[in-house]
């Protein structure tokens, strides 16, 4: 539920979700992870919920494992790190490894079909190319915006318009519009993804 006072909107985070909601976003370095966490807690802050974002990155520019966090709750967030996520986007297998005791059960993994190969079984699995995707739309450094759209796709995590929102927040004007084009490809993709899995 929304917190007092905010009222729900319909396709909103606050409709799709309920309570404490962990998030990480893993790869590498320069694949954009951070701008993807930031979007997604603008998201959860229009819609009124409690955020708390984190960062881990070696201190290579390029190529170091690197994540960010992002915790989302109905109400105040006593504790501002994540403890069991209940989703993991990676777009390289060099995160994978440090994410894997902190999944649970019933947690949502979105992984790059081509960089990610390694998961154990028994993990809800959506393998999707998102770094090939991102390129094909000429938008080479979009994976992580392909992802997040996927993201959102999967976890219905509020209407089309809130993300769209964030992303002219927190992008420059010269890249929204290729962003906003990237994030709609990667719901498209993740939406198509579920529907081969339930046919």
């Amino acid at each position: 539920m929304a917190p007092p006072g905010v009222p729900i909107v319909l396709g909103s985070m606050a409709e799709a979700i309920a309570g404490r909601l962990e998030v990480r976003f893993g790869g590498s370095g320069g694949q954009g992870l951070q701008l993807s966490a930031r979007i997604l807690a603008t998201v959860a802050m229009l819609d009124g919920r409690q955020v708390a974002q984190s960062q881990h990155y070696e201190p290579t520019s390029r190529g170091g494992l690197s994540r960010s966090d992002v915790v989302i709750d109905s109400d105040a967030i006593d504790y501002p790190l994540v403890v069991g996520l209940d989703a993991l986007v990676v777009l390289d297998q060099v995160a994978v490894v440090p994410s894997l005791p902190l999944l649970r059960p019933s947690a949502a993994v979105i992984a790059d079909s081509a960089r990610v190969d390694d998961l154990p079984d028994g993990i809800a699995l959506t393998s999707l190319p998102l770094i090939a995707t991102a390129r094909d739309l000429g938008n080479p450094r979009g994976a992580n915006i392909v992802a997040l759209g996927a993201l959102a796709a999967l976890l219905s995590l509020g209407g089309r318009d809130r993300f769209d929102e964030a992303i002219r927040q927190e992008m420059p004007r010269r890249l929204q519009d290729i962003n906003l084009k990237t994030l709609a490809v990667g719901r498209d993709l993740a939406k198509s993804a579920a529907e081969v899995k339930s046919a």
